[in-house]
């Protein structure tokens, strides 16, 4: 379904591994979309292990594309945007492109035909909103922004718009989709940082920082010296993938849905 990706080749050389700072354990989760099913018991899983750790800096790192393509884009912003009182944790959700798409969509209908056409209709039907299937339809268009503008609630209007393109930690950069290379990350262009893919992707240069992202859907968890993608499909695979960031540590939880079934796994990566 996915190309698969591969371990660093024994010919590149080797790189001391990045490492969070001292006293922090952070918790990063590729792209959702819609997938409520995968994200409640993720969700639960890395907050018992941030209430049981003693670190002094304790985060959860969400990547960006929440919405789309899955049936519960609604429900999963909803959940997202309640984390704030649920402990006291660092907590920084990034703005994927979808998110961005569903934003344009909010102040412009001439957005939708090109936002359905990427997984908005998804997103759409879980507010209870039904978009016209005419791309030339102005009319419906602009009902559809209308009636979406009156199912979204302030508290996810807010959470919409505080989403951040990028978050640094230690020596890993945090981004929804990489990283242009040849522009130093601190000065990276926020588009970039949303959409860019094949030449971030193949490019062999690494960057300042280990780049963690999610973006492009892959079978596996891809990790080398320059980046490490997490984005496992969820919305086709029924497969979501958190990171955990300690020290030089790194584990991987995922949450993988069969049938009815959901289950958890952890393991070192």
């Amino acid at each position: 379904m996915f190309a698969k990706l591969f371990n660093r080749r024994s010919s590149e050389p080797a790189r001391r591994r990045a490492s969070a700072p001292d006293g922090a354990v952070a918790w990063a989760v590729g792209d959702i979309h819609g997938r409520l099913d995968l994200l409640s018991p993720l969700v639960e899983a890395m907050i018992a292990d941030l209430n049981a750790t003693p670190a002094s800096r304790k985060l959860l790192i969400f990547l960006g594309d929440y919405i789309d393509r899955g049936p519960d884009s609604k429900s999963v912003i909803d959940l997202l945007a309640s984390l704030r009182s649920r402990g006291m944790f660092e907590l920084h959700f990034l703005r994927g492109n979808h998110e961005d798409r569903m934003e344009a969509f909010l102040n412009d209908p001439d957005m939708g035909p090109g936002w359905c056409d990427y997984g908005g209709r998804e997103a759409l039907a879980s507010y209870g909103v039904s978009p016209p299937f005419d791309k030339t339809d102005a009319a419906g268009w602009a009902a559809a922004c209308e009636a979406l503008n009156a199912a979204v609630d302030e508290r996810q209007r807010a959470f919409l718009a505080a989403q951040e393109y990028s978050f640094t930690l230690g020596d890993y950069f945090f981004a929804h989709a990489g990283a242009q290379p040849g522009v130093p990350l601190d000065r990276q262009d926020p588009q970039q940082l949303m959409w860019v893919r094949q030449a971030f992707l193949h490019h062999p240069a690494p960057f300042e920082q280990v780049v963690v992202h999610g973006h492009t859907p892959a079978e596996a968890v891809h990790a080398d010296d320059r980046r490490i993608g997490l984005d496992t499909g969820a919305y086709a695979t029924g497969v979501l993938t958190a990171l955990r960031l300690e020290g030089e540590t790194r584990e991987l939880l995922q949450t993988a849905a069969s049938g009815s079934q959901v289950t958890l796994s952890r393991r070192p990566l």
